[in-house]
């Protein structure tokens, strides 16, 4: 709602969306689902400042990534695909507006990573345009 305004609040707005990514709430999922819909819309209007905040948000996207692969719990698969498409989807995102740094970066990440899944969402970030 805010759109570019959103720019005066990003560093406590970065805390909380950090908060939400590495908590579950359920087996519905509803927080973080709704929380990388905030981070991808952050990232669509407060994009010229997003590349300074690439590490932090980078490393807990691929933490979320891990955590909804190797989650055990009662997590229904259609959430688990929800959850990883929004994941795979904020990452597209950010490399747009860093020039193409996530994808320089998650080379190494796709190399060395021996889960299927997890590759498949780092292979859709490399192959966006």
């Amino acid at each position: 709602r805010l759109g570019i305004l959103v720019v005066r609040h990003l560093k406590r707005l970065e805390r909380v969306i950090l908060g939400y990514l590495e908590v579950s709430d359920g087996p519905e999922e509803e927080a973080r689902l709704g929380i990388l819909e905030t981070l991808q819309c952050t990232i669509e209007h407060a994009w010229p400042r997003m590349p300074c905040r690439l590490p932090v948000l980078l490393k807990a996207l691929l933490r979320l990534l891990w955590d909804v692969h190797t989650d055990k719990g009662p997590t229904p698969e259609p959430v688990r695909a929800a959850l990883l498409q929004g994941a795979t989807q904020c990452l597209i995102l950010l490399d747009r507006c860093s020039q193409g740094q996530v994808k320089v970066l998650l080379e190494g990440v796709y190399s060395s990573c021996e889960e299927n899944r997890v590759r498949e969402c780092i292979k859709k970030v490399q192959e966006s345009t």
